[in-house]
């Protein structure tokens, strides 16, 4: 049996996986007069492939229970995907590198500190959404094909995981 603890989640130590969504250290401007600041161009999104667009949903997640069996992973082939919490409580994110199959061996799991989302590269193989508290509600940007059946692309591929991995809440 296997346990992963989640570690702070910092850019250097995801830059693998994807960006860390956070306005620290971000560039902004000063805009509407004077009376917001934008943090602007904080991901871009990876969702052209066959001619899709980016779409906005919102998840209501409910909370999981720790320690929290990894039993599978998956991961989107043809586009990005970012999620940002609506509130500000931390949430887990574990994820792998890997092509056809993910490697175990670069499993990790992260604590957001409750002011930063995740977007995942293309194709990075990750564990769906962890909350901890039960009806959190995240942002979640990623790719649509309008239903159009010429637009059509394999959307997830999942992979079931043998061995017993556990993930600690802290």
């Amino acid at each position: 049996m296997s346990k992963i603890t989640p570690t702070l989640l910092t850019q250097a130590d995801f830059e693998k996986f994807g960006k860390v969504i956070q306005i620290e250290n971000s560039d902004s401007k000063t805009i509407n007069n004077g009376y917001a600041q934008k943090y602007f161009e904080l991901c871009t999104m990876d969702a052209n492939e066959k001619n899709g667009s980016s779409t906005l949903h919102i998840y209501v997640a409910k909370n999981r229970e720790f320690p929290l069996k990894i039993d599978m992973l998956e991961k989107h082939p043809f586009f990005s995907q970012a999620f940002m919490p609506r509130g500000s409580k931390p949430f887990l994110v574990v994820v792998a590198l890997g092509e056809d199959t993910p490697d175990l061996t670069t499993l990790k799991a992260f604590r957001t500190n409750g002011n930063q989302g995740v977007h995942y590269n293309r194709g990075v193989w990750h564990f769906p959404l962890i909350s901890i508290e039960n009806g959190e509600q995240f942002i979640v940007i990623d790719r649509t094909d309008h239903n159009h059946e010429d637009k059509k692309i394999i959307e997830c591929i999942e992979y079931d995981i043998d061995e017993d991995i556990f993930l600690e809440k802290e």
